[in-house]
């Protein structure tokens, strides 16, 4: 249930309202925009009279919410949410997320070698990304295939961190991994993690930006309940992320649902960002996805680079070069500028 409250309403009225719906057993989401004031109630509102509520004096109007996500919800939200990557470090950048930008997220699959890592860290900051992605710990099909480095493989993202000033980006797999994180400044949740429970709740009291990827065969519902698992458990601080989802046909890696990006953006407030090297498997793909993922409105791009794609540990078939990153930048600076974004 929403609701609305009167523009005027004065604040000692508003938190004598809030504690009263509180007494009641109700969760409060508040949210201020530019002329209302918005209260989401979270719980069993099946009790709870509208018309009771609409006879106080501050309240506009009161609507019922049908969809089970509440806090990820536009209707509890009507504003985007922008959320703050990195900064709080020396010579770490601050990135917006969900603001007016197209943020572009780009490193390697797998942290493989410092000298690797560090020079692809360099390259696509010099060609506009704000954040560094790569793996070190690895979820992988095969128990044969490469794992990644596991903590070394951190360490090695913290470096380059150190000489970019970019904040970076990579994969939670386990509850047991969370200690190891604490200076990572986005935890990605991969597709086959996106619906163990217990690990979004654990993400719920961690504070950082999650990045929420997509399930192999999710719906978009779905990922907005794994959302709203992470945000009820008190981190409001969620980026989705559409990667490609399992489909009939096998001649790209996956198949990228670009409907997503507005169904999402309209039904949420939470940033959506896309992942064209997932979605397609293939290399020369991904800029025409990327392209079309900026012109449906996603807030990022997370674009796999490597300096030797052919070399590469994991994934080097979906991995641009520098080079072809470098020339995919600047055409999204283009298709954004569009949209009325930078890049």
């Amino acid at each position: 249930m929403i609701v609305v409250l009167k523009p005027a309403a004065a604040q000692d009225d508003i938190d004598k309202f809030i504690e009263m719906l509180k007494s009641q057993g109700l969760g409060i989401h508040e949210s201020r925009g530019v002329d209302h004031t918005i209260i989401g109630l979270v719980g069993d509102t099946t009790r709870i009279d509208e018309d009771s509520l609409r006879a106080y004096h501050i309240v506009d109007n009161v609507m019922r919410v049908q969809a089970p996500y509440k806090m990820a919800n536009r209707a509890f939200h009507p504003d985007n949410t922008v959320i703050t990557a990195g900064g709080g470090q020396d010579g770490v950048e601050s990135v917006l997320i969900g603001g007016n930008s197209v943020v572009l997220i780009a490193g390697p699959c797998s942290v493989e070698s410092e000298e690797q890592l560090v020079s692809i860290a360099q390259s696509v900051k010099a060609s506009g990304a704000r954040l560094l992605r790569g793996g070190a710990f690895k979820p992988r099909t095969s128990p044969y295939s490469f794992q990644g480095l596991g903590q070394k493989g951190l360490e090695l993202l913290l470096t380059a961190k150190k000489v970019t000033g970019l904040p970076i980006v990579t994969e939670l797999m386990s509850v047991t991994q969370l200690d190891f994180f604490n200076d990572v400044d986005v935890i990605q949740i991969g597709a086959r993690n996106m619906q163990n429970f217990d690990l979004l709740k654990e993400l719920g009291g961690c504070g950082k930006p999650i990045l929420l990827k997509r399930g192999l065969a999710s719906t978009v519902k779905e990922l907005l309940m794994s959302a709203e698992y992470i945000m009820a458990a008190g981190n409001e601080n969620v980026i989705l992320c559409e990667r490609g989802i399992r489909s009939f046909d096998q001649y790209t890696r996956n198949t990228l649902d670009i409907s997503a990006i507005p169904f999402l953006k309209k039904e949420s407030h939470l940033p959506v960002i896309v992942d064209p090297s997932h979605a397609s498997g293939i290399s020369w793909m991904v800029p025409t996805l990327a392209k079309a993922a900026v012109a449906a409105g996603a807030d990022g791009i997370m674009v796999e680079v490597h300096n030797n794609p052919e070399c590469a540990l994991c994934d080097g078939e979906q991995s641009l070069t520098p080079a072809a990153f470098d020339d995919l930048a600047r055409v999204l600076a283009r298709y954004a500028a569009v949209e009325g974004k930078t890049i």
